[in-house]
């Protein structure tokens, strides 16, 4: 099939133009890089020629709640709209566990607008709802770091490899619509605060972790189950101290 990825230049999007290219497909990169603007509408139309299946893993360059929201929003339109006219029969859209667990969060709110649009749209869809990345963990605890402190929440937590995640997007990807949401999570599953004092840990850094019930999740208070999957998700099988090894 050809298999047009939205953000195909990015850290997921990359690996997964590659997986589907290993497995036969015609996977092929639309970013701004390679002249694809879903913002913009730019060639949008070209690169949608032929293609059977558009997997969208873009992400918006700010995460601030106006900007946040206006990216997805105006993309997922524009993309919508093409694929309509392009006659696509499978829409993949990346999102994230918990976002209806925590719609107060500006971010998880934009995924959900997306979300709507897409189960709105007449296009056969799949929604793969992954938790957090090995890959942005050290900018979570940065985030949630005051002083020599890192103040994280005890609730559950269950990363998993971005390698774990494109490969959970491109079964999804060659698979039959599911006109739903699939959840994909790590092998482990862990307290946040044990998780991050393993972890600095490891990286030899001397920030201390604090368990705080009150502490926030990029703006926002995580509840015990907000940031893992249910019990019938699809898990990946990279462990976080194989990766980080």
């Amino acid at each position: 099939m050809k298999v047009v990825v939205i953000g195909g230049t990015g850290l997921i999007g990359s690996k997964l133009v590659a997986k589907l290219g290993e497995h036969g497909h015609e996977a092929v990169a639309a970013a701004p890089q390679t002249g694809v603007n879903t913002l913009t509408g730019e060639g949008l139309a070209e690169v949608l020629t032929g293609a059977q299946v558009v997997v969208d893993v873009s992400n918006s360059p700010s995460f601030e709640r106006a900007a946040v929201m206006e990216f997805f929003e105006t993309s997922t339109r524009n993309l919508l709209a093409a694929e309509a006219k392009a006659g696509v029969g499978h829409h993949v859209a990346l999102s994230v566990v918990g976002t209806e667990r925590m719609p107060e969060n500006g971010y998880f709110a934009a995924k959900i607008a997306q979300e709507q649009l897409i189960e709105k749209s007449g296009i056969p869809f799949s929604l793969v709802h992954a938790t957090q990345f090995f890959e942005f963990v050290r900018g979570i605890a940065d985030d949630a770091t005051d002083g020599g402190t890192v103040r994280i929440a005890p609730v559950l937590f269950q990363p998993m490899a971005g390698e774990d995640v494109a490969e959970a997007v491109g079964r999804v990807a060659a698979g039959e619509p599911l006109n739903g949401r699939v959840e994909v999570g790590g092998p482990e599953r862990s307290r946040m605060d044990e998780f991050f004092r393993d972890a600095l840990a490891a990286w030899g850094d001397s920030r201390t972790v604090v368990a705080d019930p009150q502490a926030t999740y990029f703006g926002s208070v995580p509840g015990e189950r907000t940031l893992v999957p249910g019990d019938d998700a699809r898990l990946g099988t990279i462990r976080y101290r194989d990766w980080l090894a």
